[in-house]
């Protein structure tokens, strides 16, 4: 049992597979809508409330993950599996206020603090290796949509002609099936996590601090803007998927929705695994905006919206997603790199803010962009921009220094 991947890696995944249910979002969506009587553009900020929330309490609680990963953990555990079961109660209800409170602000607590529970413990057992370990884990929250996707679909019945569910109940009994199945899977993670007998945490402050104080530091204001435009781009996207595939007249929309979920499970993992072999972490940012500035250009050049290229609409989804994914997967031990293992936690959960903000402006950018214009086109023109800019601090500004480029944990 004392092992890297029984205290570290299964729980990490048992974890992150449970969480990452949350981008399961546009296949609940319309149904919730349609249930409880209210427009799709108002039910929408349910999702972004979740991702706001996400991202604050992962800010907020590093200090608590830092000093106790087991009561942590368990806080997530419990805060997922009753913000699931109580959005199952308030669609029940018709409450769209309740929904809010369960889906957006309790699903979305237990989301941030169980992101962030394992990561420090997998980078601790896994110090050779850190980006393989963390993209280990957050490829768990890609892969979640995959594996989620089809029970989700099969739970929620047949649909009529018009798309409409053929027996509406199932929706919220939905709810209630997988708070006991997320409950059950994270508890067991909780109860597996164990950091390595031979690291002693620290009390006194490092460089990077335990406050707000670091939001004063150039190399973090860099990864933080950096990050927070990559999320903001791949949400802007990833919430028109399956919009955008109905407008070029593509029917496959369930296998897409997977294949673009296993491409953003496997940039996670991928992009990180890499990274690990790089004197300098941060060249994998260079790539990532690099490959999506491609693939946004080649889009809009062919026109493959309006002309209806279906390979390329789907090459370019595969590509944001990948380079989502990756972004995630590679902040932990790029943050390691520059700011030691000491506060990890901490300093990592300050950058998950970048998050908070991005779930806000994300998808509510593209609902903007498409109902003020109508153009998909018009979405690719302003990430392509935001890109750029995020290439830009990559290339130019987060450059390591020599004596920063690997920082390897000391064992007090």
């Amino acid at each position: 049992m004392e092992n890297k991947w029984m205290r570290a890696a299964v729980p990490a995944l048992l974890i992150h597979c449970s969480i990452g249910t949350v981008y399961c979002w546009s296949l609940l969506k319309g149904g919730i809508a349609e249930y409880i009587g209210r427009p799709l553009p108002e039910v929408e900020w349910a999702f972004s409330l979740a991702i706001f929330c996400l991202g604050m309490s992962a800010a907020f609680a590093g200090k608590i993950v830092e000093k106790d990963i087991h009561k942590a953990s368990l806080i997530a555990a419990v805060c997922f599996a009753s913000g699931m079961a109580g959005t199952g109660f308030f669609i029940q209800q018709k409450s769209l206020i309740g929904i809010f409170l369960t889906y957006g602000v309790l699903m979305g607590i237990g989301c941030g603090i169980g992101y962030l529970s394992p990561v420090k413990t997998l980078m601790l057992w896994f110090k050779d290796n850190k980006g393989l370990a963390t993209g280990i884990a957050v490829a768990g929250f890609g892969l979640a949509k995959v594996i989620a996707s089809p029970i989700i679909q099969t739970l929620l019945g047949a649909t009529n002609a018009d798309g409409t569910m053929v027996d509406p109940t199932r929706l919220y009994k939905l709810f209630y099936i997988l708070a006991v199945a997320y409950f059950i899977m994270m508890f067991i993670g909780h109860l597996l996590l164990k950091k390595p007998a031979d690291w002693v945490e620290v009390t006194t402050k490092t460089e990077g601090g335990h406050t707000l104080d670091i939001f004063k530091n150039r190399t973090f204001i860099g990864i933080w803007v950096m990050f927070y435009l990559n999320i903001t781009c791949g949400l802007a996207l990833i919430s028109q998927e399956k919009d955008l595939l109905h407008f070029i007249g593509f029917g496959a929309i369930a296998t897409i929705s997977s294949l673009t979920a296993i491409f953003n499970a496997s940039g996670r993992l991928a992009f990180s695994a890499f990274g690990d072999r790089l004197k300098d972490r941060n060249t994998i940012y260079i790539w990532i905006f690099g490959l999506s500035i491609a693939g946004t250009a080649i889009t809009l050049l062919a026109n493959g919206v309006n002309n209806a290229i279906a390979p390329l609409i789907i090459l370019l989804l595969c590509v944001i997603n990948a380079g989502y994914g990756g972004g995630f997967s590679s902040l932990p031990p790029l943050l390691a790199d520059r700011f030691g293992m000491n506060t990890i936690s901490t300093v990592h959960g300050l950058a998950l803010s970048a998050w908070a903000f991005a779930g806000l402006s994300g998808n509510q950018l593209s609902a903007f962009i498409i109902a003020k214009t109508g153009s998909y086109n018009n979405i690719l023109y302003a990430i392509l921009a935001m890109y750029a800019v995020a290439f830009f601090i990559s290339a130019f500004l987060l450059r390591a220094k020599p004596d920063e480029k690997r920082r390897h944990p000391v064992h007090h």
